[in-house]
């Protein structure tokens, strides 16, 4: 979970700049907003990877269990 809350931190910590650019017109806080968001890119895509590598790795444990319980009957 502690990715999930680092995505969750870095949503919050640009709220403000949301905030500041579409209601006050403050362009530093847009641009501050097209980092948050290559971040949160980033962050995401390296979420998917890892939640991919779980996957496989969980499939071929069980892929694994079902060949050796087949090998014992």
């Amino acid at each position: 979970m502690n990715r999930f809350d680092e995505l969750k931190k870095l949503l919050d910590s640009v709220e403000a700049d949301f905030k500041k650019f579409y209601e006050q017109n403050n362009q530093a806080a847009g641009t501050r907003i097209r980092k948050a968001m290559l971040e949160l890119k980033n962050l995401a895509q390296n979420i998917r990877q890892h939640v991919q590598e779980i996957k496989n790795e969980r499939n071929a444990k069980k892929h694994a269990a079902s060949k050796s319980s087949e090998g014992n009957n």
